[in-house]
């Protein structure tokens, strides 16, 4: 066994040598103890052999542990700080010059910026408030709750209006009886009435100045009169009603900013909390990222397949790798949440038994297929949008 290996690894680190596209050097080859030869004169070992032998292989098993933790060491994914050390230099940079800018204006250094500017954010934020949120609400607040009887007393009355016009009802029934010299019901029409009175005028301006004096004429402008402020006061009436109804969409539009704000804060926090984003995460498009993964790693499985019937060895174990790449983000994906549901370990069988490069792919795609159709964490989300 220890020669097999001890070929296998040195035929290893001669390929590793001569390949230039290889970054770093193997300085030494895996050199193994040889074990000491059975004599076919003697059955059995003697203690002493016995012990020699023990040893030789306990010295193999820690050179072999020790080169297989260089390799590891060597070939392992590289830390946080090596694969995004631009973006910490930057941030660390970032971060001092930030700090030499806060400590020129601290009082630290005799500068009073810092607490002007903090007392000129507290009273801008005070004055947000008060301008965007509690003045609109309180408004809207009065407008829509208040009774009648405390609300300030508009342009015009309902009530004087309702005076005008019975006013102008009696008038034109005056002048109708006396110029028909009939009786005209209480009920009769404003309008029918208000001809009668413009015929008499009209008849009545053949002869402006006798009539002024001995006619009707006088009369009839003064119910003219009468007429025109009962349109001016319905007008003014509407015109208050308006004026109260936009009261209310004033207050609604000075609370506008103050409410888009909160909502923007509402959804990014609800972001944050729920990750939704991310695979990881519990919300909808989460669970949409959860199964691409399966999807995913059904096109590796059958790309995989694809190129072991061509006999592209090489290309074969390269998707291999890729399949057991997905399959780990799939597992760190689902785990917390399967968990929590109890179906952790027929998922975790499930996804050990899609990394066996054994198993045949019909059964490989039949086992993501039910992955699909089974589990909680993988089903379809049931709230669409």
């Amino acid at each position: 066994l220890f020669s097999k290996l001890d070929a296998s690894i040195g035929h290893l680190h001669a390929l590793r040598q001569n390949d230039s596209s290889i970054e770093g050097t193997y300085s030494f080859p895996l050199l193994f103890e040889t074990l000491p030869e059975i004599s076919q004169e003697e059955s059995q070992w003697t203690n002493s052999e016995i012990k020699e032998a023990i040893n030789l292989v306990c010295t193999n098993l820690q050179a072999l542990d020790s080169y297989l933790a260089l390799m590891v060491a060597k070939h392992q994914k590289p830390s946080n700080v090596t694969r995004y050390w631009i973006r910490y230099t930057c941030g660390a940079v970032g971060l001092s010059v930030c700090s030499f800018w806060l400590l020129r204006h601290s009082r630290l250094m005799g500068s009073s910026d810092i607490d002007i500017w903090i007392r000129e954010a507290k009273e801008s934020t005070v004055s947000f408030f008060n301008d965007h949120v509690e003045q609109p609400l309180l408004a809207i607040r009065d407008e829509l709750l208040d009774t009648f009887k405390k609300r300030q007393k508009g342009v015009m009355d309902m009530e004087e209006v309702k005076l005008t016009s019975d006013s102008l009802h009696r008038m034109l029934l005056a002048f109708s009886e006396q110029t028909k010299g009939e009786a005209f019901p209480e009920n009769a029409s404003d309008q029918e009435m208000l001809e009668i009175v413009m015929l008499r005028y009209e008849k009545e301006l053949v002869h402006p100045i006798q009539n002024l004096l001995h006619g009707e004429l006088a009369r009839a402008l003064l119910i003219q009169v009468q007429k025109l402020k009962l349109d001016i006061e319905m007008a003014m009436l509407e015109l208050d009603q308006i004026l109260r109804a936009n009261e209310i969409n004033f207050a609604i539009l000075a609370a506008l900013p103050a409410f888009f704000l909160s909502l923007g804060l509402i959804v990014a926090v609800r972001a944050w909390f729920r990750q939704d984003t991310k695979a990881e995460g519990r919300g909808r498009i989460a669970r949409i990222q959860r199964r691409l993964l399966i999807v995913e790693i059904e096109k590796t499985i059958m790309q995989y397949q694809a190129y072991f019937d061509q006999g592209l060895e090489n290309d074969a174990q390269c998707m291999f790798g890729l399949l057991i790449y997905c399959l780990d983000r799939l597992y760190h994906a689902v785990r917390r949440h399967a968990k929590a549901t109890g179906e952790w370990q027929c998922l975790k069988q499930d996804i050990i038994d899609l990394g066996r490069p054994g198993l045949q792919t019909s059964y490989k795609l039949s086992v993501t297929a039910r992955m699909e159709r089974v589990y909680d964490c993988l089903l379809p989300s049931l709230k669409r949008q």
